[in-house]
């Protein structure tokens, strides 16, 4: 999983490159199974009988879970090259910010 946040005045380039580019790119990489982009939303729980706002201001905005037969796909030369192209480099990832990544093993 990526994570990260983006300014607002940015967002408009962030999501075209995202959408149209860097998941495309991602997504031929041999290994990758899938690509799923995520926006955090508000909302309540109900917990213990008592409806919580649960409060998401430290997590960031913008999430892409990438599904991948192994981590070494994460480290092939294909990974490597495709997360180079297009404007990704020089147009998102310098205003990319409060970025996290993380891998997680399926359980079930």
């Amino acid at each position: 999983m990526a994570s990260m946040d983006v300014a607002p005045d940015k967002e408009a380039v962030f999501d075209e490159v995202y959408d149209t580019e860097h998941v495309p790119n991602l997504a031929e990489v041999p290994g990758v199974l899938s690509v799923a982009r995520l926006k955090k939303q508000t909302f309540q729980l109900s917990i213990g009988g008592t409806i919580q706002q649960i409060d998401t201001t430290a997590e960031p905005r913008y999430t892409a879970i990438y599904e991948v037969e192994n981590p070494g796909v994460l480290t092939s030369d294909a990974w490597a090259a495709a997360i180079e192209k297009g404007r990704w480099p020089a147009d998102v990832r310098p205003v990319a910010i409060n970025a996290h990544r993380v891998l997680y093993e399926l359980m079930y």
